[in-house]
This record gives C-alpha cells, structure tokens and sequence, in this order.
C-alpha cells in the first residue's frame, strides 16, 4: 500500500502559479506511475495529469494542457505539478494517487485517496 501525501495548495489570483507536491511513503516509488486529480464544489473527481514511471512520458487532460506540467523525482519519492496561468475553473481540491498502465487510460489504483490539496483561484 502507498501512502501519498499531498501540499502546495493556496489561494492565488487568475493568471497565477502554484505548484504542488505529492510526497510517496513507498521504497518502490520508481515502479508507480503516477497521476493528478482534482474535485471541485458539486462536481466529480476528474483527471488532470498523468506520469509514468520514469518520467519520460505524460499526459494531461485538454483542459490543462499547456498551462501545467507533470514532473517527479524518484530519487526523493516526489511527484509535482506545476500550474501556471490559473484560472478560476481550475478551483479545486487536487489528489494524487498511483495509475494503472497505461498512463493515457488515468485508471487509479487506489480506491482510497488522501486529504488532496484546495487550490482557490480567484478572478
């Protein structure tokens, strides 16, 4: 079982940056691809980002795209994601969790999730 824990959350104005962390409890860190999801207010928990093992490859949802970048470093059992360009659509609370492969599929592997992270984007 991996235990992730994600930070980096905050309230930001539109057009801002935030990048989070998702901190894994896990010796094989290296093995897990690894994706983002966010849940807004009233709304189902969707896809946002997607990484695989090493790092080499991604994938993000359209809505996204361009305006976020998927990264980790396995050496610190890390995985991040960069949000630039903020808009108030991207208000949310942000999870992580492990991905089935393949990647482009965001197939969580987990049933149970963390706290996530709110991220508040203000207009």
């Amino acid at each position: 079982q991996v235990h992730l824990v994600e930070s980096g959350g905050g309230v930001v104005q539109a057009g801002g940056s935030l990048r989070l962390s998702c901190a894994a409890s896990v010796r094989t860190f290296s093995a897990y691809a690894m994706g983002w999801f966010r849940q807004a207010p009233g709304r189902e928990r969707e896809f946002v980002a997607a990484i695989g093992w090493s790092g080499k490859t991604t994938y993000y949802a359209d809505s996204v795209k361009g305006r976020f970048t998927i990264s980790r470093d396995n050496a610190k059992n890390t995985m991040y994601l960069q949000m630039n360009s903020l808009e108030p659509e991207d208000t949310a609370v942000y999870y992580c969790n492990t991905l089935k492969e393949p990647i482009t599929k965001a197939t969580p592997t987990n049933n149970v999730w963390g706290q996530g992270t709110q991220v508040t984007v203000s207009s």
